[in-house]
């Protein structure tokens, strides 16, 4: 199963996030498919950048977020939109059943 999480880079107190997708059984820090933005908690305030297009490519594929990048999406505006189309796409398929 894909996964989207954290993959932590950076020096040692200065930690930074990019956010992937990857395979449940890699380590944290090991290879990933692609990478989809990153988050950086260090500065004020949180930086978070993320390719929204690819995520919601991701999500539509069936890949489970952590709980951390969940959130991230929130505040991105990631699941609002991905919540959005697929409200959009259900109510296309009724249309085109009605007809």
């Amino acid at each position: 199963m894909v996964r989207l999480r954290l993959k932590r880079m950076g020096k040692i107190n200065s930690p930074f996030y990019r956010i992937v997708a990857v395979d449940q059984r890699r380590k944290r820090d090991g290879a990933y498919i692609e990478a989809l933005g990153h988050y950086n908690p260090t500065t004020e305030p949180a930086e978070i950048k993320v390719d929204i297009e690819n995520s919601i490519k991701w999500l539509n594929k069936g890949a489970q977020p952590t709980d951390t990048v969940k959130s991230l999406f929130k505040k991105a505006g990631v699941l609002e939109r991905w919540h959005n189309e697929k409200i959009e796409a259900k109510k296309e398929a009724a249309a085109e059943k009605s007809e």
